[in-house]
């Protein structure tokens, strides 16, 4: 450990031989080094600053008696007062580093560094070595420097110069261009912020970016009022910073691990236990003010609750691998009875002018103000796509261009998935200081007549529909939507989503519940510090879709990827109903949900095998009649689930929990089939988690 902390300081490795050549730039100065050329001050900088550690340095007696030889790698900078300050001291004893800190309190007060003639400071990493030697003698003869050539000597200041630009890091990433990773339970810590009446926040479109949301939430207070006290690299690197973090005049980087590490239990199951075992790394960055990056590579292996591996293996693609894991990717069998499924997401982020943001990735979006979204959720799987978000006068506006699948084994090509694109834009518009209307169009298509990726859905604002009837009807399928908020008070938010596939008046007006009108809708209530205490948050929210909504005749134009839906979990032809209660008390945090819901599902045993409008996969055309359709029509399931989850975030910089958990689903159709059964599960599960994305066990 004490030699990776080393070498990391010695990425600003402050050079002896190091020749500052810049017309702009200017060393600190000792008082003896005035009337120096400015090519030579460096050098003479250097020289006067071993040569004060050289005379004044006494090397502890515990240090001689035990003939220790070694570095003592010091950290520190000038000031734009001349003030030398220590910074960071790495030793093998503590003797060495008191004694360290002692000589650089007795630097005398000098001219500081100059760039374009203003005072600046200067940042440096120098090695001491023990036993003590007179380093001044290592250094080169300056005569020879005119010797040199300009091109010459500013090639060999070129390495130096950029060790110098090294700075202390800040964490940059909380006022970047960066996404901030959207998990629910993360994100309710400042939703009430970015919901105060008078606010001109847009909150539906997810995930957020760090610079809109420092706007209303203050992240660096949040992270001293978590930050831990301790002096040692592993304690500052188990609880407050990332793993590696580096930071330049122009950029920044940091890297971290990626851990879930989980082990439960499932009473229903006749295995002996679940577990999750994910091991990664994630990195992210940025280059300059505007552009930002993120990357993240996951190994996994797991086994989960009965009722989720089952789930799993309904999902199957095409090809020998069993199952795709929902939210994650295709499933590969791992020893005989669990999964291995590796993930990898990343985006580029880049704002050219303050009111637009484009980000290119792989990974996953999400419209609404609620658990649940209609509109676009983040169930599926990862997948490529181009988002731009744009924002002016009391406008949010964001189109999304996706890159899809279809992995079932009915649709591959020259064994292959089938490939289908999505394009789809939201504008949020805040009416008033406390109410918000979204609008929302998304339409699909796939590569017919080597179509490929249609041009004309690029244009970001265009109306999809005309689009599509200018294409063929045939060859796309569009879905129009809307969604509301109204801010009753600082605590209380009313939300709603209405999702609209297909509709005819005339039918409507027949009252006879055509299958022509699949819509739905959703409305909810946030109360923000609920009942007076702080940082408690209440949830209700219900959701309703009809039958066959998002399907269509052409089964690969269904509102889906990967054999998951791109809206709500269930699919269509359902009622549900959500209670949910987050609590966070400094780093603790809780998180309780209850959901009572009821699905229409499909029979499938050989004798009834219409479609009910449930499975959104399925042709719409095989379903038994075209009117009387009602929700949970089919093999009606009535369904309960709920969760429990408590923990405590470890590290903060990295979103590092411990944490445990209990399920209980009760899933009660009223027929078995081959892929309909009853199940009764208690799941008890505990772990260690790097939290980064939401994953859905309610299905």
């Amino acid at each position: 450990m004490k030699q990776f902390i080393v070498l990391l300081l010695l990425l600003v490795q402050y050079n002896s031989y190091s020749q500052n050549n810049s017309y702009y730039e200017k060393a600190p100065v000792f008082p003896n080094c005035d009337g120096v050329k400015i090519d030579a001050l460096q050098q003479c900088f250097d020289n006067s600053v071993f040569n004060h550690i050289y005379e004044n340095f006494k090397v502890p007696q515990k240090a001689l008696d035990e003939n220790y030889k070694g570095e003592v790698v010091i950290l520190f900078e000038v000031d734009t007062t001349g003030q030398f300050r220590v910074v960071y001291v790495d030793a093998m004893y503590d003797e060495l580093k008191t004694e360290a800190k002692s000589v650089f309190a007795t630097f005398p007060k000098i001219k500081p560094a100059t760039y374009n003639g203003r005072a600046t400071y200067k940042q440096y990493s120098i090695p001491i070595k023990i036993p003590l030697v007179d380093q001044t003698a290592t250094t080169q003869d300056l005569a020879k420097e005119n010797e040199i050539s300009k091109i010459e000597q500013q090639a060999k200041a070129e390495f130096d110069k950029v060790n110098n630009d090294l700075q202390v890091f800040e964490n940059k990433a909380l006022s970047s261009q960066l996404n901030i990773q959207f998990t629910h339970s993360d994100y309710s810590r400042f939703d009430r912020s970015m919901n105060l009446v008078g606010t001109n926040s847009h909150t539906a479109s997810k995930p957020f970016v760090y610079e809109d949301v420092a706007n209303y939430y203050d992240f660096n207070a949040e992270k001293e009022r978590l930050e831990k006290d301790t002096e040692t690299w592993a304690g500052r690197k188990l609880w407050n910073e990332h793993l590696v973090q580096i930071q330049g005049k122009d950029y920044w980087f940091t890297v971290d691990p990626i851990l879930d590490l989980q082990v439960g239990k499932d009473t229903e199951a006749d295995f002996s236990s679940t577990y999750n075992n994910t091991r990664g790394f994630y990195v992210q960055g940025g280059l300059g003010e505007k552009f930002s990056f993120f990357a993240s590579v996951f190994e996994s292996q797991g086994r989960f609750a009965d009722y989720v591996n089952r789930y799993s293996e309904s999902l199957k693609a095409f090809g020998p691998d069993p199952a795709i894991i929902p939210g994650r990717g295709i499933g590969k069998r791992f020893k005989t009875d669990s999964y291995d499924y590796p993930v990898a997401e990343g985006y580029l982020s880049y704002a050219p002018a303050k009111f637009i943001n484009i980000q290119f990735g792989h990974g996953k979006n999400f419209i609404g103000d609620g658990y649940r979204s209609l509109l676009l959720s983040d169930v599926t799987s990862p997948h490529p796509f181009l988002k731009l978000n744009t924002k002016f006068w009391k406008i949010k506006y964001t189109n999304t261009w996706m890159w899809l699948r279809d992995m079932r084994p009915e649709v591959t090509e020259d064994g292959s998935f089938l490939t289908k694109y999505i394009a789809n834009h939201y504008l949020s518009w805040n009416v008033s200081k406390r109410f918000n209307l979204g609008l929302f169009e998304s339409v699909m298509w796939r590569d017919t007549n080597d179509r490929g990726f249609d041009i004309n859905y690029l244009n970001p604002v265009i109306f999809y529909r005309a689009i599509e009837f200018q294409t063929g009807q045939a060859s796309g399928n569009a879905i129009l939507g809307a969604s509301a908020k109204y801010k009753w008070n600082d605590n209380i938010n009313i939300y709603s989503q209405f999702i609209l596939d297909e509709f005819s008046l005339n039918d409507v007006k027949a009252g006879e519940k055509s299958w022509k009108n699949k819509f739905g809708y959703q409305i909810g209530v946030k109360y923000f510090n609920a009942f007076k205490v702080d940082n408690l948050l209440l949830q209700f929210e219900y959701n309703r879709v009809r039958p066959f909504t998002y399907s269509h005749n052409t089964i690969v134009l269904n509102y889906a990827n990967a054999n998951q839906p791109m809206a709500h979990l269930w699919g269509a032809n359902f009622s549900e109903a959500i209670l949910i209660g987050r609590y966070r008390y400094k780093r603790w945090f809780a998180d309780a949900k209850l959901v009572f819901g009821v699905r229409g599902l499909d029979f499938n045993d050989g004798t009834d095998n219409f479609s009910y409008g449930g499975d959104i996969y399925r042709n719409y055309n095989d379903r038994p009649f075209d009117t009387g359709v009602e929700i949970g029509q089919g093999n009606k399931a009535s369904i309960f689930n709920g969760n429990l989850q408590a923990g405590y975030i470890i590290n903060t910089a990295s979103n590092l929990k411990l944490f445990t958990d209990i399920t209980v689903r009760n899933f009660n159709p009223d027929a078995i089939t081959t892929s309909t059964f009853k199940s009764d599960t208690v799941w008890f599960n505990f772990g260690l988690r790097t939290d980064l994305f939401n994953w859905y066990f309610d299905n």
